[in-house]
């Protein structure tokens, strides 16, 4: 999905200074037949696998900003159970130049319909993944599964 409007226009106003944006990611739970799976996508920038990942839309709510990411780049219905962590991301330098930071809000998310596939071409694959049996990720995606996985009701925060 190409970078929305609303950047855009802030870019032309800062050209590549800092960003701050708010984020979500959603890791998608559902019953398998050997145990619980969790949703990736493998990001067609990068390579890497992830929980599915994306910016807030002004106005937008955090929770529905997530279903949408997941319906929009996985072809997935999920529906939001709780928010699992907070957290603030490392500083991001693009190809282009661009810098951006992002606090991000890991939700847990419950399967509700669909199969998924990479819908958007933000990614280049998207599966489910028993979670014995995930694949290389980085420690903040592991960290962002495993605060969803908890079953503490409050919501992880890095101090």
């Amino acid at each position: 999905m190409p970078t929305p409007d609303f950047v855009l226009a802030l870019r032309a106003g800062v050209g590549h200074d800092l960003l701050w944006m708010p984020g979500v990611s959603a890791v998608v739970l559902r019953d398998g037949s050997a145990g619980p799976q969790v949703l990736l996508v493998r990001r067609a920038d990068t390579g890497e696998w992830t929980p599915v990942t994306g910016i807030v839309d002004p106005g937008e709510q955090p929770a529905a900003a997530a279903a949408r990411e997941v319906l929009e780049e996985a072809g997935v219905v999920a529906q939001a159970q709780r928010l699992a962590r907070v957290h603030t991301t490392d500083v991001v330098t693009y190809e282009n130049g661009d810098r951006s930071q992002y606090l991000d809000l890991t939700f847990r998310f419950r399967w509700v319909s669909g199969e998924p596939y990479p819908a958007d071409g933000e990614n280049t694959a998207a599966a489910w993944f028993d979670l014995d049996a995930l694949p290389p990720m980085s420690p903040t995606m592991h960290a962002r599964i495993t605060a969803a996985l908890s079953d503490d009701p409050a919501a992880a925060f890095d101090l």
